[in-house]
């Protein structure tokens, strides 16, 4: 397979090893942008990897709440401009207060149930007169409903005007923390919120790295090297266990427990969530 200077360039941004170390991983995985990866976390070139590059998109993330539940929505526009655009902004707040009033099985079923604000007209038919309005393509592109639960609470947090939008639910009563929390994950951008959620496939993956980097290593000592380096990871990648965005002295868990002692309760992360726009 032919490796494009496009591909070697996006291995580049997402591992941080030069251009001709990523031109030999892919050349060594026939293209495969995802063994390139291992291929050079296995040789100890690359530790720290982002997430795959995205179709650039457009648009802006809201949520709204009812006594019931949370609903968080994303909107798509072609341009940033558009998405600055009052009309935009208005029918965005309108659309994330009617799913979390509506709570709709679908977007599909969303999309042709009657607009409240003009009953004579469905969601899309509504949507397809701001489109011409504006001059851009619009979509609600997905929504999420998160059913509030007895005994606990949740803070979000929006960054950058809404292109990044998380939400954090807790056991207890501490919207304060769980606001912290949420303001951390937009940060930090955490893949799962603890070891116990992260995938056995995912971990083994790791595993297998981490025995790669450590061959040769006397093997009464591998079971201890390679414990530390899975908890590496996990602080890495699991939300509890990242450094508080607020005081790196302490992990995220550390700070929701030290908060729960000041509060006289016990307070746990039960779930996250982190939207950013075009993902």
């Amino acid at each position: 397979m032919s490796i494009s200077a496009t591909m070697i360039k996006e291995l580049r941004e997402r591992t941080g090893v030069g251009m001709t170390k990523c031109k030999e991983a892919l050349e060594k995985s026939s293209g495969d942008m995802e063994e390139a990866i291992n291929y050079l976390r296995k040789t100890g070139m690359a530790t720290a990897v982002k997430k795959a590059s995205r179709e650039a998109k457009e648009g802006k993330i809201a949520f709204a709440e009812t006594d019931k539940c949370l609903a968080l929505v994303e909107v798509s526009a072609e341009t940033d401009f558009v998405t600055s655009n009052e009309r935009f902004v208005e029918y965005l707040t309108g659309i994330s207060q009617e799913v979390a009033e509506t709570q709709p099985s679908s977007l599909e079923a969303f999309l042709k149930q009657s607009y409240s604000k003009d009953p004579s007209m469905t969601i899309e038919e509504f949507q397809g007169t701001l489109v011409q309005a504006i001059g851009e393509n619009i979509q609600v592109k997905r929504f999420l409903i998160v059913p509030k639960e007895s005994g606990k609470t949740f803070g979000v947090y929006s960054h950058m005007g809404g292109k990044i939008v998380t939400f954090v639910e807790m056991q207890g009563d501490a919207v304060d923390v769980a606001k912290d929390v949420a303001m951390h994950a937009a940060a930090a951008s955490p893949d799962y919120l603890n070891p116990e959620s992260v995938p056995e496939n995912v971990k083994e993956q790791e595993r297998g790295i981490a025995r790669e980097q450590l061959k040769g290593k006397p093997e009464h000592i591998m079971d201890k090297i390679l414990e530390g380096k899975l908890n590496a990871f996990y602080d890495d990648v699991c939300l509890v266990r990242q450094k508080f965005v607020k005081d790196d002295t302490v992990s995220v868990g550390d700070f929701v427990a030290q908060k729960g002692k000041e509060k006289g309760q016990d307070l746990t992360v039960t779930n996250f969530i982190r939207w950013s726009v075009g993902e």
